[in-house]
């Protein structure tokens, strides 16, 4: 049964560029649909969380770690009584605006736009769905529900003071109200997040040998997680041992978020979508407890995986190739596709303009073509 407080495809605040309603699709199902088939979302496939895509088959990419956020999302959103639909849409939005390389990919890339005005890969998802994707006849984007595009936008909380270049272009344009809390939909799709991604950092990093599995005995709900399993499963082989004490944990984090958030809804005296956009707080969170245990393991995945001497040195590579690149391409605008002639010739007398145009074809790169590119042009 769904919430009162769930968003209801019937109350959705429409999209910018007026299209008539799917006789089989709730608005929200289509909003999610359509990012399936973007291309920014197949591109996920070729861009990686934390490993180089080529480093191996089985580390998670942008877009498997997209489908179990999703997931975990679907799930949570169907516990509370919220809309899975628009849930689902805005987890699976949520990282289309990711650089290749990961977050190294951003922090170079942001560097290199600091003249003219940063990077931000939550603000440039919100470009990639309203501008950047050019598939239809009617309109430039993908002509989602203003209700995706805020859960987009803020799925992590609001957005004030000094707004990334393309939230603020977008904003005037089209408020998101971006000074309130989004719906409980794209709440969910926040923590889901880090849900995913704490589990699966942790498995990635055991399978890549930068800590084993006695290393993380000692963190919180891991230990507990091994425990349960050895009493279980005292014989089972130490690939199973770890898959099953790891999901264990995703579970312990899943339950946490409903309990949690479901005494928030209750005491929250929402009635509507719109009472939860104007509560002044979240109303999805982790217990106090959890988010103590979450921070613990952020800070030895941190310490153990994202600062490895061989992770390091791979992301020196990476920020070189992004370095090389982005200076190359403003001062010979001719080599960005070609499609893109008449919007290059109009922002030759633009620096800022043809920047931002170098930054959305860099930042749509996958890890695989930004390697090519950087051999075929410099070497």
């Amino acid at each position: 049964m769904r919430a009162s407080y769930a968003s209801d495809p019937a109350r959705a605040r429409g999209r910018r560029v007026w299209e008539e309603e799917s006789t089989f699709r709730s608005c929200y199902q289509r909003d999610r649909d359509r990012i399936i088939h973007a291309s920014a979302f197949r591109r996920l496939k070729h861009k990686t969380q934390v490993f180089v895509e080529h480093e191996g088959d089985y580390y998670r990419t942008r877009l498997t770690h997209s489908i179990e956020v999703a997931q975990v999302a679907r799930t949570i959103a169907g516990a509370l009584g919220l809309n899975g639909e628009l849930t689902e849409a805005v987890a699976l939005a949520h990282d289309l605006g990711h650089t290749p390389f990961g977050h190294t990919g951003e922090d170079a890339l942001h560097a290199m736009m600091q003249p003219y005005g940063g990077f931000d890969h939550n603000a440039q998802a919100l470009r990639i769905v309203t501008s950047l994707e050019r598939h239809y006849a009617a309109f430039d984007g993908l002509n989602l529900t203003w209700d995706t595009l805020e859960g987009i936008a803020k799925h992590n909380g609001p957005v004030t003071g000094d707004l990334p270049y393309a939230l603020e272009e977008y904003d005037a344009a089209h408020d998101l109200e971006l000074h309130t809390h989004a719906s409980a939909e794209a709440q969910v799709a926040a923590l889901s997040d880090d849900i995913a991604y704490n589990n699966h950092d942790l498995h990635d990093g055991l399978r890549a040998g930068l800590f084993t599995d006695a290393d993380i005995m000692d963190l919180p709900l891991v230990g507990a997680a091994y425990m349960q399993v050895d009493t279980l499963y005292p014989d089972t082989d130490s690939y199973r041992r770890r898959h099953e004490a790891l999901r264990r944990v995703f579970g312990v984090m899943v339950a946490d978020v409903i309990d949690t958030s479901r005494a928030l809804l209750e005491g929250s005296g929402a009635a509507s979508a719109e009472d939860i956009r104007h509560l002044g707080r979240p109303v999805i969170a982790f217990s106090d407890q959890m988010w103590r245990d979450i921070r613990e393991i952020r800070a030895f995945l941190f310490k153990h995986m994202y600062r490895a001497p061989s992770v390091m040195e791979k992301r020196a590579e990476v920020t070189q190739i992004v370095e090389d690149l982005f200076p190359l391409f403003l001062e010979n605008p001719d080599m960005l596709p070609r499609h893109w002639a008449r919007e290059i010739e109009q922002a030759a007398q633009d620096r800022t303009t043809l920047a931002r145009m170098v930054c959305d074809y860099i930042a749509g790169m996958t890890d695989r073509f930004a390697y090519a590119e950087h051999a075929r042009l410099i070497g």
